[in-house]
């Protein structure tokens, strides 16, 4: 990663009037984890409130919203997403 990639900003927010099952996170984290050996690609679950971020690399918005509508998790409507564009500025050297 570096100075100048496209990356994105997605946040999940969960749909507080359905019920997730075991398979559904079991398939959410599988479409997860295909996409992230394909590209640059850093998320998890909030600690505090019930949903997560992701950051990843994508060639521009429209791939960025289309690998976030395709996740199982979302097109089941048991959760809601919003995808930004995000402008890397700053990046520590430091691991």
């Amino acid at each position: 990663m570096k100075k100048g990639d496209k990356l994105f900003v997605r946040i999940d927010y969960k749909n507080n009037e359905l019920e997730t099952t075991e398979k559904d996170f079991q398939d959410h984290v599988k479409y997860l984890n295909d996409i992230a050996s394909e590209r640059y690609f850093v998320g998890g679950g909030f600690a505090n409130a019930s949903g997560g971020m992701i950051i990843f690399k994508a060639k521009d918005l429209q791939e960025a919203r289309m690998i976030a509508e395709k996740d199982p998790i979302i097109k089941s409507g048991l959760y809601r997403v919003q995808v930004y564009e995000w402008d890397l500025l700053i990046s520590s050297d430091n691991n």
